[in-house]
């Protein structure tokens, strides 16, 4: 300790003088002599005072036992800047904030503040929208009564307009695949997807070690639309979202009440229908370029990407086995059977069930691995599919009769009877050749 804090722990009645003088290896006498230059001009008559520095104010004995027993004692549940204001405006104490923190904390009534760390730069906006995407997800009481669920939210990071918000029970593979089908769908395909380190996200093998390589649902997802995952270290590095998750959390809630909203269905409507418009009108900046990144996707089955996939082998009874659950394969026009196949089993975001075969979805299943049939719009349209392909496989085959060309005779009646002694056809061509006339 330096001779400053063992005369304050003094002063505070922390530690006796002699245990004071034997620290500080100094005689009693001579302890003495400092104990009465503290009493009379204060901390500054025992500091250096060399340098050409001016002197400090002097802060007497009395003042500095009087701060520390009303920071122990009277205002303990008091945060310093707090604690500061009261002893300067009702207690009349003339000190300098600075002077009063350093003060308690070598007194040891306050703990010192931990160290800032290195320097940390704020990272700058993208300049295109559809370069980088927040998902992130905030556990809050959204509704008073009801049982707390996740809000899940993508922020683009060019212009921190919101692209997509929805309450889900529980954060996970399921609501991260709704989100971002309905980003792409209604935005297009992004570059770069920024998220936290949750398990469904990412896979470590040890505490705090995160390989670069992921093999899980999300990212199997994501390597297929050409997206880069970037995990965050800290929830500082996420900054923009956690920012936007207070602003969220400081309105959501009191419009729901005020609109009362009792239930978390009206709740996700509201979403949609207002708040999503209001959020973006009002915290959306203007980006440093205009132009977007975002592209649009043909040809994708999104569906079937942005699914969790189950690897499964069709038994000899047509059937798969999923979860205690057996799904009954039914009979296409493109195979007899599957028997001993491999398919996958699809869990879509919405609950519901589906098996493909190298990439053709063959059947729809419910929870509780029932079939379910298309609509009847989808049946329409594909009947209407089917039709359109039959009509152009007919146009192919079909071979159109040659035009005749007055100017290249036609075969000779003869030829014709040589060929195949067709006479209706043989007549209806020179029919057609007497009315032309021969060059």
């Amino acid at each position: 300790m330096t001779r400053r804090e063992v005369i304050t722990k003094a002063i505070t009645k922390q530690l006796t003088w002699v245990q004071a003088s034997e620290i500080l290896g100094i005689s009693a006498r001579h302890m003495r002599r400092l104990r009465h230059k503290v009493e009379c001009w204060g901390m500054s008559a025992v500091m250096d005072q060399r340098g050409g520095r001016p002197r400090r104010k002097r802060i007497k004995a009395g003042t500095i036992e009087l701060l520390c027993r009303l920071k122990r004692d009277v205002y303990a549940d008091f945060s310093l800047r707090h604690f500061y204001e009261h002893v300067t405006e009702k207690h009349g104490v003339k000190v300098s904030y600075n002077w009063l923190r350093l003060m308690l904390q070598e007194a040891g009534v306050v703990e010192k503040e931990p160290a800032r760390g290195r320097y940390r730069r704020r990272r700058e906006r993208r300049p295109l929208v559809g370069m980088l995407v927040h998902l992130d997800a905030s556990t809050h009481e959204w509704i008073a009564g009801l049982p707390m669920q996740d809000l899940v939210v993508a922020l683009d990071d060019a212009d921190g307009r919101m692209l997509y918000a929805r309450f889900f029970p529980q954060e996970g593979t399921a609501s991260t695949f709704a989100a971002l089908e309905s980003v792409v769908r209604n935005y297009g395909r992004f570059c770069e997807l920024y998220t936290d380190r949750g398990s469904h996200f990412c896979h470590s093998e040890r505490p705090g070690e995160v390989t670069d390589e992921q093999h899980g649902q999300v990212s199997q997802a994501l390597r297929a639309l050409g997206i880069h995952q970037i995990l965050a270290r800290s929830p500082q590095a996420r900054g923009r979202s956690e920012r936007a998750f207070g602003t969220i959390q400081g309105r959501l809630p009191q419009e729901l009440r005020h609109h009362g909203i009792t239930d978390y269905d009206a709740a996700n409507r509201y979403l949609q229908e207002h708040f999503i418009a209001d959020f973006n009108r009002r915290f959306t900046v203007k980006p440093a370029q205009l132009e977007s990144a975002f592209v649009k996707l043909a040809g994708v089955e999104l569906e079937l990407v942005l699914s969790s996939k189950h690897e499964r082998v069709v038994r000899n009874d047509n059937t798969v086995t999923f979860k205690n659950l057996i799904l009954q394969l039914p009979s296409t026009r493109h195979r007899i059977h599957f028997v001993r196949c491999p398919v996958t089993v699809h869990q879509f975001s919405n609950g519901t069930l589906g098996i493909s075969y190298q990439g053709r979805l063959l059947a729809r299943y419910d929870t509780a691995g029932g079939p379910l049939h298309p609509s009847p719009s989808k049946e329409r349209t594909a009947s209407a599919q089917g039709s359109a392909s039959k009509a152009v496989r007919r146009l192919a085959t079909h071979r159109p009769t040659p035009t005749q060309n007055r100017h290249f005779p036609t075969r000779t009646q003869k030829a014709v009877r040589s060929a195949g002694g067709k006479m209706s056809v043989a007549r209806s061509t020179n029919q057609s050749q007497e009315e032309l006339p021969h060059v």
